[in-house]
């Protein structure tokens, strides 16, 4: 990744607002750009694309919809501002988190009304950290298919998406505002294209060993769940031209990705009254907390493996998303009729998985504390057939990235707007802090969709005023 002056024999095309990234930030950016009347392509590495969303649920939160009002639940955006404070300890940039709170119901309903995506609020468990019900997904839970479906409606408003494009070079006059890119093509070709507005939507740093290890140390080595594009392109470029970065050492992990099967396995197995116990068949945490944080917790058991112990009743919620289908089909959850046949399975002392199970059930009823501080009060109590799933420890995504104003443009150390560059979904600092215990179910893709439409809006309007 590199920043060089712009050609002296200028540039092969001109398109006005380019995007890096065809993930939900870069399309949620192109919509808005295009929606407001700028010429706009989208430049991806991939063959296809989707980026790091389709490795995602798919689910965005949001506070005050219609879909909530329909399920009779009572939220606003403050509400939703002071769960996200919570749980980042309120160590992110407040005007950015009440940005997020406040347009992610405007956002959801523009997508929905203006480009017919078909949401649905996830109403039958809750996610650690959030006092309402407010996740909002399409059909499948999935985030392929949230993929798929903001490409065909990027495709359907003409916005040009080129796949196979690698950005390797900024152009930049004077270090601050950028005049172009230049992709490569799997062939070995190069173009340029110049632009009046660059918006920066690739993803973190998760997939680079060297940031990763210098950044979030405990997560050197780990198993990465993300995107392999995700390099730091967007942070390199950003800290050579002179950008803040801030809170590098945040990022998303997840507890419970099933092993060796490398797929998700949702933490509504946990939060509707599972747990997790390691290879001696003991609880090792307060599994409630949260999946983010839940990652180095599982790594640091023995081998790095943990067991999800759960039921039939809770594989019949967790079966509306996509992830747990495929890992049923997999042979990942394994089911048992009794706690001695389950301890066999999952080759856990079964003397210890009984007491440990036993223990549970009591806590459920309100009979003692739990040592681990976990609230049991509502949980339904686990009955035969029994379920596990293996699982590790894995990072998802970085959170940390380039500090950017409430119009995402890319701010300066001085904090001054670098002039025309801005910057969306992981490839902007996100709103959960510098720790992976401030990062609230979905707020990866409620920065991503909020700040990428707000980005692409303020690019074609910047974009206006040079042509």
């Amino acid at each position: 990744m590199s920043i060089k002056p712009a050609p002296a024999e200028g540039f092969e095309t001109v398109v006005p607002v380019l995007i890096v990234g065809a993930g939900a930030a870069g399309l949620s950016a192109a919509l808005a750009a295009r929606e407001a009347g700028a010429e706009v392509a989208v430049l991806e590495r991939d063959s296809i694309s989707r980026g790091s969303t389709e490795l995602s649920a798919g689910l965005v939160p949001a506070a005050g919809t219609p879909l909530q009002r329909e399920a009779g639940i009572i939220d606003d955006a403050e509400a939703f501002a002071v769960d996200i404070r919570h749980k980042n300890g309120d160590t992110a940039d407040a005007a950015i988190v009440a940005l997020v709170a406040h347009e992610a119901a405007p956002a959801i309903e523009w997508l929905a009304d203006t480009y017919g995506l078909p949401f649905s609020l996830v109403h039958d468990f809750d996610y650690p950290g959030h006092a309402r019900r407010r996740m909002h997904g399409v059909p499948s839970r999935s985030g392929v298919e949230l993929s798929d479906r903001l490409n065909a409606a990027a495709e359907a408003a003409g916005v040009l998406i080129l796949t196979e494009a690698t950005v390797a070079v900024l152009f930049s006059d004077d270090g601050r505002t950028i005049r172009g890119v230049e992709i490569s093509r799997p062939d070995g070709r190069t173009e340029t294209i110049g632009c009046q507005a660059l918006i920066l939507a690739c993803n973190g740093y998760g997939g680079h060993p060297q940031l990763v290890a210098e950044h979030i140390p405990q997560m050197a080595g780990s198993f990465y769940f993300g995107h392999p594009g995700n390099r730091g392109d967007a942070v390199l470029w950003g800290a050579a031209l002179g950008a803040r970065l801030m809170h590098m050492s945040g990022y998303q992990g997840h507890g419970s990705v099933a092993h060796p099967f490398g797929v998700l396995i949702t933490w509504a197995v946990i939060m509707e009254g599972g747990f997790q116990i390691n290879s001696k068949g003991l609880r090792f945490s307060d599994e409630s907390r949260g999946y983010s944080e839940q990652a180095a917790v599982v790594i640091a058991q023995p081998t790095g493996i943990a067991w999800d112990i759960f039921d039939e009743r809770i594989a019949a919620i967790a079966r509306q998303f996509e992830d747990f289908r495929q890992a049923e089909m997999s042979g990942a959850v394994i089911r048992a009729t009794s706690v001695a046949e389950l301890a066999m399975c999952t080759h856990v002392p079964p003397d210890r998985l009984a007491a440990t199970l036993d223990e549970v059930e009591r806590l459920k009823t309100g009979v003692g504390s739990d040592g681990f501080g976990r609230m049991w009060a509502g949980a339904s109590p686990l009955t035969p057939p029994y379920c596990a799933v293996r699982v590790t420890g894995a990072l998802f995504h970085t959170q940390g990235g380039l500090a950017v104003d409430t119009q995402a443009r890319v701010l300066d150390r001085t904090g001054a707007a670098l002039p025309n560059l801005f910057a969306t979904g992981g490839a902007a600092v996100g709103v959960s802090g510098p720790d992976a215990s401030g990062y609230l179910s979905g707020n990866g893709l409620l920065t991503a969709v909020v700040l990428g439409r707000l980005a692409g809006a303020a690019a074609a309007r910047l974009s206006a005023t040079c042509a």
